[in-house]
């Protein structure tokens, strides 16, 4: 499981630009508050060694699917979350692991860190909220 700022990443298939090439399915880590991208760890040097690769044959657009392969199940089941849940489930889900971090922050008596939690609940609160607000014009309840 991985965390940033408070957060827990959620584990999802993305696009990333090396150079002048951009590697589609490349397996990543997202933070739902701050929205910082880490490859996930344990396809690292894959990825590093297809995008040098990639670069330097000039290639634009490379699938990493392609050739690297990888079992999702493994890389993602650490993960607490994952893209396919619904986006509310998992900005609820981030707001509870926050509020049991802040309980403890606060028996241990690290102002610091409840600080932090603060800032990333009220984070986490305004995601919610667009959500609430896109479901409503969309007509979802």
């Amino acid at each position: 499981m991985s965390f940033c700022c408070g957060a827990s990443m959620i584990g999802t298939n993305g696009t990333l630009k090396h150079f002048r090439t951009h590697i589609h399915n490349v397996p990543i880590l997202f933070c739902p508050v701050c929205h910082r991208v880490e490859i996930h760890y344990l396809i690292e040097n894959e990825y590093e060694i297809l995008a040098e690769y990639a670069h330097g044959d000039g290639a634009s657009e490379v699938d990493f699917v392609d050739y690297v392969e990888q079992e999702d199940e493994e890389l993602f089941e650490n993960c607490v979350n994952n893209e396919n849940e619904d986006p509310m489930d998992v900005v609820s889900n981030q707001i509870d692991m926050a509020l049991d971090l802040l309980c403890f922050a606060k028996q241990i008596g690290d102002e610091g860190w409840q600080g932090e939690l603060k800032k990333r609940l009220g984070a986490l609160n305004q995601r919610r909220n667009k959500l609430r607000q896109r479901r409503t014009s969309e007509g979802y309840c």
